[in-house]
């Protein structure tokens, strides 16, 4: 046993009632042209609507598609084809696919009810699309039918993002004792890093990174590009371009690698790199991330017409295609107040992990709620999480609820953080410090900073 998450956790998770996907009659052979119930269109002809495209896992899928039409008994070449659907989706950051492999379940359960194997691919689509109430029953399902590594892996993403870290990590140590991989390993190593633990987050990712294999490409590019920000945190700039460079070599144009990049150049006043940067990675993933990260650069490159193009995009899709970042976004920019208040607040039904807390704290300190704000950002900071946007929010919600130790302590700890923070951002932190008169009071009330940076790096 590998106790690699903090201790065991001797508590078991309280089950609940489990939840199957709905069971549809078995089918004699697929056709493309079959209808399911209610008229509605059948997932074993959806699975096999013509797919395109040039890449390995374009070839692959088109290849068992067409094992699908001609086998007897096509269950595993479905079961493979789902999975391959999910790999397209990462890949391609185009959701559609997660829809398809969910239909792939879906036809997989029409021919095993209830089978582990529908259950976890329907789990992880679920749990992909931030699903997360509904992925849950599914998971724990799967965990006490079956109990495989990925079964726990599943539990313990859902519960993470729910803002049960206690219960995750139960999750995640029994996945690492059935199979430590790397992708317990990177989940082991992000539940660290919420707990305010980067020195071991680090450690668990460099297994993870030491794990990763070319054959699985995007998997070796997102720990490199998670290992790369923690050094990062660090200070360990170079080390951390080192590392987005091997992330690269797995995956070129691999759009969160090329958004933490572009974090790196603007950081060291590379602005017309950074804009190239973001700008690559915002064609592969045109989310609010990425937008405002660019947006960001291009005002900073002295680009302001091309930022306010960016910008509208944002402005056109945010809401939808990311609540939490698109409410951050606005608060931020001091737009839209009440707007970014309602989507923190509907977030925060379904994903009430501590960036969902701090996003209603920052959308309530916009509306001009400092006691709410300051309430919330607590629930934020709770489990100990050390990042700066966060430190940020504290810094500014503190001040204005009243709480100037606080503050000051806040403030302390986000300028030893500064250059993790975007422009506009670090505008309005360096501001606070003149209206709430912080410097004085930062270095008697700051706590050790994480980083190596030194303040105003």
């Amino acid at each position: 046993m590998i106790p690699l998450v903090v201790s065991l956790v001797t508590a078991s998770c309280q089950r609940k009632q489990a939840a199957s996907l709905p069971a549809r009659p078995p089918m004699a052979s697929v056709s493309v042209n079959e209808v399911g119930q209610n008229g509605a269109p059948d997932p074993c002809a959806l699975v096999l609507t013509p797919h395109r495209g040039d890449k390995k896992i374009d070839r692959d899928i088109v290849r068992y598609q067409e094992k699908i039409k001609t086998e007897s008994e096509p269950f595993q070449s479905l079961e493979i084809l789902g999975w391959l659907f999910v790999a397209k989706a990462r890949a391609s950051f185009d959701p559609g696919y997660y829809k398809l492999a969910e239909q792939c379940a879906y036809c997989l359960n029409s021919r095993k009810p209830y089978c582990p194997e529908a259950l976890l691919l329907r789990g992880h689509v679920l749990q992909n699309l931030h699903r997360f109430k509904e992925a849950e029953p599914l998971a724990r399902e799967l965990v006490a039918k079956r109990g495989r590594s990925f079964d726990y892996g599943l539990l313990g993403d859902v519960l993470m993002e729910q803002g049960q870290l206690e219960l995750a990590a139960e999750a995640y140590q029994k996945m690492v004792d059935i199979k430590p991989d790397l992708e317990a390993y990177a989940r082991i190593a992000h539940y660290r890093w919420l707990k305010g633990d980067l020195a071991g987050a680090t450690e668990l990712m460099r297994l993870a990174v030491s794990a990763a294999s070319p054959n699985a490409p995007e998997s070796a590019a997102w720990v490199d590009t998670r290992l790369a920000f923690f050094q990062f945190q660090a200070g360990q700039i170079s080390q951390a371009n080192e590392t987005i460079a091997a992330g690269l070599d797995y995956q070129k144009d691999y759009a969160p690698a090329l958004l933490l990049l572009g974090r790196l150049q603007l950081a060291d006043g590379k602005n017309t790199d950074a804009v190239e940067s973001f700008t690559r990675s915002e064609i592969a993933n045109p989310l609010p991330d990425y937008q405002w990260a660019l947006a960001e650069a291009l005002h900073a490159a002295g680009r302001d017409e091309d930022a306010a193009v960016v910008e509208a995009r944002l402005n056109q899709h945010g809401a939808s295609a990311d609540p939490r970042t698109y409410a951050l976004y606005l608060a931020t920019q001091g737009k839209e107040s009440l707007t970014a208040l309602e989507l923190a607040r509907n977030e925060l039904a379904s994903r009430a992990d501590v960036f969902t807390h701090d996003a209603l704290a920052w959308a309530l300190a916009a509306s001009g709620r400092s006691g709410e704000a300051y309430q919330e950002m607590e629930k934020a900071l709770a489990e100990g999480t050390q990042d700066a946007r966060l430190f940020f929010h504290a810094t500014i919600i503190a001040s204005r609820a009243g709480h100037a130790a606080e503050a000051a302590k806040w403030f302390g700890k986000t300028a030893g953080m500064l250059p993790l923070l975007l422009p506009s951002e670090q505008k309005q932190f360096q501001q606070s410090a003149g209206t709430f008169g912080l410097i004085s009071q930062s270095a008697a009330a700051a706590e050790p900073s994480t980083t190596v940076f030194s303040d105003g790096q």
